[in-house]
């Protein structure tokens, strides 16, 4: 076996420094975590205050996600340009911009001008993302790239579970009976509640921009470790050296993985609340459905902390998590009531491994293509953009919200392919695929 070298601190200091950094960049995880799974309140809530279709209520999801694939490889040019922190603080102040375009959006209840302020924010995130991820997976051993991202991941559970609470008593308050409402009066008297309803939003997105500008400016003044392109993930093996990021196919299967399962990720949460009236719930009680996904997703998280790669590598538990996660929607497809609601938020357990284990997979032994390999990884977030739309179009056709979820289950299969064959790396050898 070649010498592989892991970069890792080799003194107090330097340690110290890294547990500063990992609690920093947790904390811009809740970030994350809370702003998207804001998402799944605002799919129904625009729906009714802008009367939209299903499918197109799910243009939120396609409007913040694609963002990732529009900026993911320009941010890597940034942050070659500014280093991890001072693009991570440029990410946070272009998100806070698209925060405050809510206001004029909600005050004429403008559905592009939302979906323009979700782009915006989408590509603060993608900067974000492209700097944090291969951040978080380069400090330690690629061995237990999985247990880092698991905690980061808590980080990010735990705000979208409050953001479903808080956001959802806020916009969603007495929802039913709103409905029910509106049916009764007149186009004008609609028109007045409608823009009642929009209002709503702006309170809130007004404090998420003072806090998101704010978080900017604490982070340009605070000291972090800088990642060099040498401090990589592994070190590159003179005798296999690549000349372009395109040389390493595995990485390039992981970002089509990283596709997948975010977009199996988004529709488990953010079209929970649609399943849920579907099988006959109230959306006042819908609503909060999503945390259920959360609550699954925190307790996988919780058990890769301790379990990888202590009791099972990462690869290993990919290609569990894949098959359980394939068996869950079966029976969310076929089955009624509280069990239905049951599988589905399980699909957070089963999910929670997969973001986790593709990415130290896919970028292990890239070398100095790591900052542009976690750009393209990060693009392809924009699964998450194109399966929910997808999703809502086959339910449509259809006829029946459970059986359009059938789109989940090729998704999975080829997570599956990646984690049984497509994470091989060509000529060299590694304990994480062990």
């Amino acid at each position: 076996m070649p010498d592989i070298r892991i970069f890792m601190g080799d003194n107090n200091t330097k340690n110290k420094s890294y547990g500063f950094a990992l609690f920093l960049i947790g904390c811009l995880f809740f970030i994350f975590g809370f702003i998207t799974w804001s998402n799944s309140q605002l799919i129904p809530y625009l729906k009714i205050a802008c009367q939209l279709s299903d499918t197109q209520s799910y243009y939120v999801a396609s409007a913040f996600f694609a963002a990732y694939f529009v900026m993911s490889v320009p941010s890597s040019f940034v942050l070659k340009a500014t280093g991890f922190k001072k693009g991570m603080s440029l990410g946070l102040l272009i998100m806070a911009l698209g925060a405050l375009l809510f206001i004029p959006a909600a005050k004429d209840r403008n559905y592009a001008l939302f979906l323009t302020g979700l782009f915006i924010i989408g590509t603060g995130l993608a900067l974000l993302q492209t700097a944090s991820n291969p951040y978080v997976t380069v400090l330690g051993p690629i061995e237990s790239a999985a247990s880092r991202i698991s905690i980061m991941g808590i980080c990010n559970k735990v705000a979208g579970i409050l953001a479903v609470y808080v956001l959802g008593s806020i916009t969603l308050n007495n929802v039913d009976a709103l409905k029910a409402k509106l049916l009764t009066l007149s186009p004008a008297e609609k028109n007045i509640e409608l823009n009642a309803l929009a209002s709503k939003v702006i309170g809130p997105y007004t404090i998420i921009a003072i806090v998101l500008a704010a978080l900017a400016i604490i982070l340009y003044f605070i000291h972090l470790p800088e990642i060099k392109d040498e401090e990589n993930v592994v070190e590159e093996i003179a005798e296999i050296k690549q000349k372009t990021i395109w040389s390493y196919p595995h990485m390039l299967l992981g970002a089509l993985a990283i596709f997948f399962y975010v977009g199996v990720e988004v529709i488990s949460y953010d079209t929970f609340a649609g399943f849920g009236e579907a099988l006959g719930y109230s959306l006042d009680t819908a609503k909060h459905f999503a945390t259920y996904t959360g609550y699954g997703l925190l307790a996988g998280y919780v058990f890769s902390i301790f379990a990888i790669p202590a009791i099972i590598d990462q690869r290993k538990a990919l290609i569990i998590a894949t098959l359980l996660s394939m068996l869950m929607v079966l029976l969310s497809m076929f089955t009624k009531g509280i069990p239905a609601v049951v599988c589905f938020a399980l699909l957070g357990f089963t999910n929670s491994v997969m973001w986790p284990a593709i990415w130290p997979l896919a970028l292990t032994g890239v070398g100095k293509f790591t900052k542009l390999g976690g750009a393209l990884l990060v693009m392809c977030i924009v699964g998450g953009a194109v399966l929910p739309p997808l999703y809502a179009k086959l339910a449509e056709q259809m006829g029946s919200k459970q059986l359009g979820y059938v789109i989940m289950i090729p998704c999975y299969l080829y997570i599956l392919y990646f984690a049984v064959k497509g994470y091989k790396l060509k000529n060299i050898s590694t304990s994480t695929g062990k």
